[in-house]
C-alpha cells in the first residue's frame, strides 16, 4: 500500500534505478511493517529541483504515501535511512533532500478498497 515517489536531479541508468527501488522498498517495508509485494515505487531521474530559488545539482524529493498514520519517530528513522542511501549511493547531500509522508485514509486496489 505504500507508494514511494522519488524525484532525483541526477541521471540514473536502469541498474541504478533498480538498486534504488530495492533499497527504498526495503526501508519502507521495515519501517512500516508492510509486505514488499504491496509497495509501489516511482522513480523520476534527471529532474529540475530548486532550493532558495537556485537549481540544485544533486538533490532529491521523496514522497511516501501510506494507508493510515505513522509516528514521528518511525518517520525520523526512515528519513535518516533514505538520506543515507542517497548520500552513499548517489552522492546526494541530505541537506538537499526533502522527504514527506502522506497518510491516506482511503486506498483502492484491484477493484476494491483496503
Amino acid at each position: 500500500m505504500p507508494f514511494i515517489d522519488a524525484k532525483l536531479t541526477v541521471k540514473l541508468d536502469e541498474n541504478q534505478k533498480n538498486k534504488l527501488q530495492a533499497k527504498l522498498t526495503d526501508a519502507v517495508s521495515v519501517a512500516f511493517s508492510k509486505p514488499k509485494a504491496y509497495i509501489m515505487t516511482g522513480i523520476e531521474d534527471d529532474k529540475s529541483l530548486y532550493m532558495n530559488e537556485k537549481k540544485i545539482d544533486k538533490g532529491a524529493y521523496i514522497s511516501i504515501s501510506l494507508l493510515g498514520n505513522a509516528s514521528k519517530p518511525v518517520c525520523q528513522t526512515l528519513t535518516k535511512e533514505i538520506c543515507d542511501i542517497l548520500s552513499t549511493d548517489y552522492d546526494i547531500d541530505g541537506a538537499k533532500v526533502y522527504v514527506t509522508y502522506h497518510p491516506v485514509e482511503l486506498w483502492g486496489w484491484n477493484g476494491s478498497m483496503f
